[in-house]
Formats: structure tokens, sequence, C-alpha cells
């Protein structure tokens, strides 16, 4: 038989080998990068031994001329050979791509998924690397509102400082000069400012030991009910004195083990917050309950609610929501993140939601077993 005719035919099959090893290839693309390469040996090997094989069976005869059997092999090879270029193209470009895009994601802040990625591997890498960079994205998104929350906090704290400050500087300038009429009136007002400045200390001192981790409670058992009573009686007289009428609505018997110091502060920080904010004439309602394994404690108001959007921030350090903004609320706005940093030492939750009228704040602690 003729020899030309014999490579054209080798050609022609180790050519439609490669023209399936590619689709073959082409079809493998989400799969693991080593199926692609056992496909890359599997074609490689049927080119060649199916043109050696067809030579064979066309010449009827294994005595194939040398020239020929060489030719064979080298096209199968070359098939080869492009079919395993195709395959390394495909991997570089795909690394070229999640190269570009990982360079990228620090100026960007946000990465970018490679359009067509060349294996399963390269796919999963592109995912891993996309959910880091949503979590760092939120992590700065933390990060610059913690940021913010601090410039506030600094400012907030400067004018409040500023303010009994400077009235304690006025008071004893009058006291130096000899201009006081009615001493212990300035005695009281020197006595005042001093202790809405020692309270703000005393907030900040507290706030760092909860945020560096040096708070030191003494846990014992508590009757719930009854230090939410004591405490909600100690401060009877400051609603009534804004005409806020301050009740116990459902006080079951639970007790917990707590720092009955600490959370003395948590239910005086809730309901001093309750009747500063609540409009005249209004009430503040107090539940304790035990809700599947759960003390429960709720203080209601109805200072209208807080608006959605601020739902979220209210534990964050500073903030004093609308009211502050007017004047309306004094302190440094640490209230309540101390609140949340005191139920939190204890295992338990602090949540606020509105309710008809006002909001509710709800602290669960866990029972005694």
């Amino acid at each position: 038989m003729n020899p030309s005719l014999i490579l054209l035919i080798a050609v022609c099959e180790s050519v439609g080998v490669g023209l399936v090893g590619a689709v073959v290839l082409r079809l493998l693309r989400r799969s693991p990068v080593g199926n692609s390469l056992i496909a890359v040996i599997v074609i490689t090997v049927c080119g060649t031994n199916a043109s050696t094989i067809t030579v064979v069976l066309v010449t009827q005869s294994a005595e194939v001329p040398v020239v020929v059997t060489l030719l064979v092999n080298f096209v199968a090879g070359a098939v080869s050979l492009g079919i395993g270029l195709l395959l390394g193209r495909s991997v570089m470009k795909g690394s070229r791509q999640l190269a570009d895009a990982t360079r990228t994601f620090g100026v960007a802040e946000r990465f970018r998924l490679p359009e067509d990625p060349p294996s399963a591997e390269f796919a999963e890498l592109a995912r891993e690397l996309r959910v880091t960079s949503d979590k760092l994205a939120e992590s700065r998104r933390r990060e610059r509102t913690v940021e913010q929350s601090r410039r506030q906090l600094v400012a907030w704290i400067s004018h409040d400082l500023r303010s009994p400050l400077a009235r304690l500087r006025a008071v004893a300038e009058s006291i130096e000069d000899g201009v006081v009429g009615d001493l212990d009136d300035y005695l009281g007002r020197i006595r005042s400012d001093t202790e809405h400045l020692t309270a703000m200390v005393d907030d900040l001192f507290q706030l760092s030991q909860i945020q560096t981790g040096t708070l030191r409670l003494n846990p014992r058992e508590v009757a719930l009910d009854d230090l939410v009573s004591d405490e909600a009686a100690g401060l009877d007289v400051l609603a009534a004195g804004r005409g806020i009428r301050l009740r116990a609505r459902t006080v079951e018997p639970v007790t917990v083990r707590v720092d009955d110091r600490s959370m003395t502060r948590v239910f005086n920080n809730l309901l001093s917050n309750a009747i500063r904010y609540s409009p005249e004439r209004t009430t503040v309602v107090v539940d304790v309950r035990a809700v599947n394994g759960w003390a429960v404690v709720s203080v209601s108001d109805e200072c209208g609610g807080i608006p959605p959007q601020d739902l979220g921030s209210v534990f964050d350090m500073g903030w004093r929501g609308r009211k502050a903004k007017t004047g309306a609320a004094g302190g440094g706005g640490f209230g309540l993140t101390i609140v949340h940093g005191l139920v939190q030492a204890h295992g338990g939750h602090v949540s606020v939601r509105n309710v008809p009228g006002g909001c509710c704040f709800d602290v669960r602690l866990p029972l005694i077993r």
C-alpha cells in the first residue's frame, strides 16, 4: 500500500484523537486538575497506539517500514504535545488571572473572582479568597465604625468634662474673690459637679475593666426578683420627680448566680435610662420571669421607640440616641455599653426591641439548675 496514504490515514486518526482530547479537556475544566493530567496521558497513549495499530491493520502486516513508523509516531507525538500545551496554557492563564486578582485585592479592597478558572482547585481557591475578602471587608467596616465611635466618644467626653469643670472653676473663682452670697448653695454646686465627674470616672474605669478582661466578679446566689424590686424602689423618687410612674407588672421568684453589685448597676442603668428618656406622665414597666431556663428581666418605656437603623448601635460605646444630641441626656454614653459587658460577663444576653409607644430592653441570665 502507498506509504503516503498510510501516513495520511495515521495523521487523520491522530488529529481526530487530538480533537476528542481537546473536547475532553474542555469538559474537565470544573474537575480536579489531576483528572485533566490523566486525560492527557490516556489521550497520548491512545493516539500513539491507535496510529500504529491502524498502520498494521491497513498494511495487513506487522512488518511496517521504519520511515512510516517514525512518521506516524512523530505525528502522534506532535498531537499529544499540542494537547499538553493546551492544558498547560489553560492552567497558566488561570494562574495569571488568580495572581492578578490577588495582586489588586489590596488596592480594590475586594477580591474579584476570575471569569473562567481552569480547574476545581483554582475555583475553590478563588472562592476561599472571596470569602476571606468579604471577612476582611466586614472587619474594615467594623474598624471604621469603632474608630468613628471612638472619635465621637472623645468629643462627647471632652464636652461633658468641660461643663462641670468650668462650673467648678467659676465657683472657685467666686469664692476666692469673696463675691459668694450663699456659701451653702455654692458648696452644693461643687458637690453636684464632683459627683457627676466621679460617676463618669467610675464608668470609664469599669468600661476599661470590661474591655481588657480584668473585671473581677464575686458571684453568689441572688433572688433576682428582690434585687430588681429594690433597685426600682430606690429610683422611685427620681421617677416621681419627672412625673413618671415606675411599675412592676410581672415579678416571678427566680434565683440566679451573679455578682449582685454588678447586676445592681445593670438594672440601675436600664431603669435610669428609661426614666431619663420617657416623657412626663408616662409609665416604665419592669417584668421578672423565668423562660426556658433563663431569668428574663424586661424594662419597657414609652420613649417613642428607637429608629430601626439605630437598634444595632444601641450598645456601642458612646451611643446616646437622638435626645442626647439635643442635650436632653447627660453622661458619657457608657451606660448601655457597661450593661452589655456586665451581662455577657455573667454568661447572659441583653437585647433591645421596639414595642408600641416605646422600646423594651431584655436581660437574660441563666437560672440556677
